[in-house]
Formats: C-alpha cells, structure tokens, sequence
C-alpha cells in the first residue's frame, strides 16, 4: 500500500498495514514532523521524503505509485476513508445525542464530510487555519483549490481539498471558519492547561475557533468541538505552553 501524509494518517495506515502483514510505503515531504515520521517508521512502514512541501507530496506520490503498482490509501479524497471517519459522528450522537453543533478541525477534508454525512440533522462547522485553508478556498471556488499550506496546525496543512469531501461539504451545509495561528497556540493551551488533553496544534483548532469567537450562534446551544491529534513534536508544544514564537 502507498498513501501521502503529514503523518496521522501515515502512522494510521502503517500499524493497520502491519497487523495484516501488507508492505506499507508513506510519501511524506521534507520538514514534516520528525515524531509523527517516527511513528509510522516503528509500525513498519517506509518513508519516503523526496518531496520539498505539501504541493510536490501528491505528484511524488502519482509517479511512486505508478512505479511500484502499490495500492493508494488516500488520507481525504476516498469514500471509504471518508465513511471510517465518519463513525466518529456516529459516536458521537451516542455519547452527545443533544448536542446540536459540532465543530471540527479541517485538512483535506475527510473527518469534517464524514461527519456530517453521520449527522445530517446537526450544524456542522469546519475550521482551518487561515495559512492552510483549503477546503474554505474550495467552497467559494466551487471546485479545489492548490495553495502551499504553511501552519503550525501540521496535521491540517493540505494542499487542496479532496473533491469528494467538497461535494459532500456543499451539500451538507457544512460551514467554514479560520483561525489565526496565534489563536491556535491559544487553544492548544487552553486544552493542555484546563482540560488536561495534550492534543496536537491541528487538533485544538476547533477549540481556538470557540475561543476566539469565530462560530456564530452558538449561545445557548449544545456544542461538541472534535480534538483529534495528539501527536505534537515536544519542541513544538513545549514552544507554546511557553508562549515563544514558533
């Protein structure tokens, strides 16, 4: 199998190759974080970082995948994958059967169309950061965008929007928000200080966007906000607990 990842999805796909006993090859891209390229390495898998960025990764992956036959696991763009993210709104209306908002941290768009596929019946509210804002480009543009995402939120810096995941996204309803970087750092403390949760800077985006007053309407309602990633470089979160630029 092959796939492209900042390194969440890598490491996803390495320990699930590894218990079936399948080849795994990550394309990842010079400067992705050394923890999360560490993680998929000790599931197994082989890494590949002949890409410069984000934007070179897919093209890298393309002309990989066409010389060694493997199969694409896509991180975003992939019904399947899509439907397995899903069944975290699935849980969720197990757990929050009330809640009548649910914002949720964006890449490529996978986790957040899933989602609201699972919740047709509920407000559903994507955020990105306002340097790696792919699906917000795609939704005004009507079809994805290329940008060269440059966030500390690392798990969310896709280069373009998956199409599936826009198609579902625009006929969901599903909204789009952004967040400043600074506002990021802000509820990745917040979560670290008071909620005790040591999630990675993508995953406390939907957290800042609360925070930072980016969601409209939501006094007096049930809000579920997804925080999913933990896997932050400690250099990176001991940075910000700090308060140092990054």
């Amino acid at each position: 199998m092959i796939a492209a990842s900042a390194g969440n999805h890598a490491a996803a796909l390495a320990y699930c190759c590894a218990l079936e006993g399948i080849d795994c090859l990550v394309v990842m891209w010079q400067g992705a974080s050394e923890s999360k390229r560490a993680a998929a390495q000790g599931y197994g898998a082989a890494i590949d970082q002949e890409a410069s960025g984000p934007p070179e990764v897919f093209a890298r992956l393309a002309r990989l995948q066409d010389e060694t036959g493997r199969v694409l696991v896509h991180p975003f763009d992939d019904p399947l994958v899509v439907a397995g993210q899903g069944t975290v709104g699935l849980e969720l209306a197990e757990d929050l059967p009330d809640a009548e908002v649910v914002v949720v941290p964006v890449g490529g768009g996978g986790l957040v169309a899933g989602i609201a596929t699972a919740l047709p019946d509920r407000r559903v509210v994507g955020v990105e950061p306002e340097s790696s804002a792919a699906l917000h480009l795609a939704l005004a543009a009507g079809e994805p965008v290329p940008l060269a995402p440059d966030s500390i939120a690392d798990g969310l810096n896709a280069p373009f929007a998956g199409g599936l995941p826009l198609r579902l996204c625009r006929e969901l309803g599903v909204e789009s928000v952004l967040v400043s970087e600074d506002e990021i750092r802000t509820g990745f403390r917040f979560l670290y200080e008071r909620a005790k949760l040591a999630a990675e800077p993508g995953g406390a985006a939907g957290v800042a966007a609360l925070l930072a007053g980016k969601v409209a309407g939501v006094e007096g309602s049930s809000v579920a906000v997804i925080v999913s990633g933990g896997n932050v470089d400690p250099k990176i979160a001991s940075g910000i607990l700090k308060r140092n630029p990054l």
